[in-house]
């Protein structure tokens, strides 16, 4: 990496990944009040006026690409949305809470996420679905949206030193990706199949996690955007279709090498511990993960709360 970027890395890091953290502090602070009443939607509106009231006043001009929808349907967090006072210029994708269904029931890894990079880096869409493949660093330049997933799978072992066999896949448990489970269990390889929450299985992927190689199939393309800022940061590689029909690599998701990834726990996952109150006191987990330097933090955070 160059000296130019990894300056420029850090001048961006520096004015906006705090304010990302405190955002997404804030949301699953606000959520965590709404966890297992089965009002999701009460659920999501909290979280959303949380983190939009931290980013308003955020040190940097923020626009809005990956948000609650077009302005005429979500009233804050929508796309398009100027957040910030002033500082560097940067493209945001949000999402208050990444698995409301899950939070609402009180179900396990919910979070609270933010994905960022400089101004004009992230794809902006309205598509509501994405065909994503996302694996870590060894396997970077090896995965391709014209293959099936058969060959991608192969070519991710071989990256890897491994049978087929040893790999464990994650992918969304839906009808839609039916084929991509066919896949796996052609090759002996292993499905991991998860209800909602494709970021985290995402980031596990990317992070060389133990319990999942690569994470495939048809899930969010909002969450799919805030997912490449994370691959971006940690150099491992994504690719994706939207619709069946448009690819898209790593560099069409998120086109800057500048790349910043932040989630806090609303309920306890895989990834990171849910909101836990002792007294006036709430205990937030987040991780933040920053393509200036690739170190991924995992931050605890106590506050007095009202």
């Amino acid at each position: 990496m160059s000296l130019s970027i990894v300056e420029s890395g850090l001048s961006f890091e520096l004015a906006v990944a705090p304010a990302l953290l405190d955002a997404t502090e804030a949301a699953a602070r606000a959520a965590s009040a709404w966890v297992g009443r089965g009002d999701k939607a009460l659920l999501d509106a909290a979280a959303v006026d949380a983190m939009r009231a931290a980013l308003i006043e955020a040190p940097f001009e923020g626009v809005v690409v990956i948000g609650e929808g077009e302005k005429d349907e979500a009233p804050m967090l929508y796309v398009g949305e100027r957040l910030g006072r002033s500082g560097p210029p940067a493209d945001i994708a949000v999402d208050p809470v990444d698995g409301t269904t899950l939070a609402s029931r009180g179900g396990p890894g919910s979070i609270a996420v933010i994905g960022a990079a400089p101004r004009g880096a992230l794809l902006q869409t309205p598509a509501h679905y994405m065909d994503k493949i996302v694996v870590g660093p060894p396997a970077r330049g090896q995965i391709d949206p014209e293959r099936g997933p058969i060959d991608n799978l192969l070519a991710l072992a071989r990256a890897l030193g491994r049978s087929p066999r040893d790999l464990v896949v994650a992918m969304l448990d839906r009808p839609r990706n039916e084929h991509v489970l066919a896949a796996v269990r052609e090759l002996g390889a292993r499905a991991k199949l998860f209800g909602d929450g494709d970021i985290v299985n995402a980031l596990l992927a990317v992070l060389g996690d133990a319990r999942v190689d690569a994470l495939m199939g048809i899930g969010g393309a909002p969450e799919g955007v805030i997912t490449a800022c994370a691959v971006r940061a940690l150099g491992g590689d994504m690719c994706a279709r939207i619709d069946r029909k448009l690819p898209l690599t790593l560099d069409d998701l998120c086109a800057d090498p500048v790349a910043l990834f932040v989630a806090s726990g609303v309920t306890t996952g895989e990834l990171l511990e849910g909101v836990r109150y002792d007294g006036a006191t709430a205990c937030v987990h987040s991780i933040v993960i920053s393509s200036r330097d690739g170190a991924v933090r995992f931050i605890k955070t106590q506050r007095r709360v009202e």
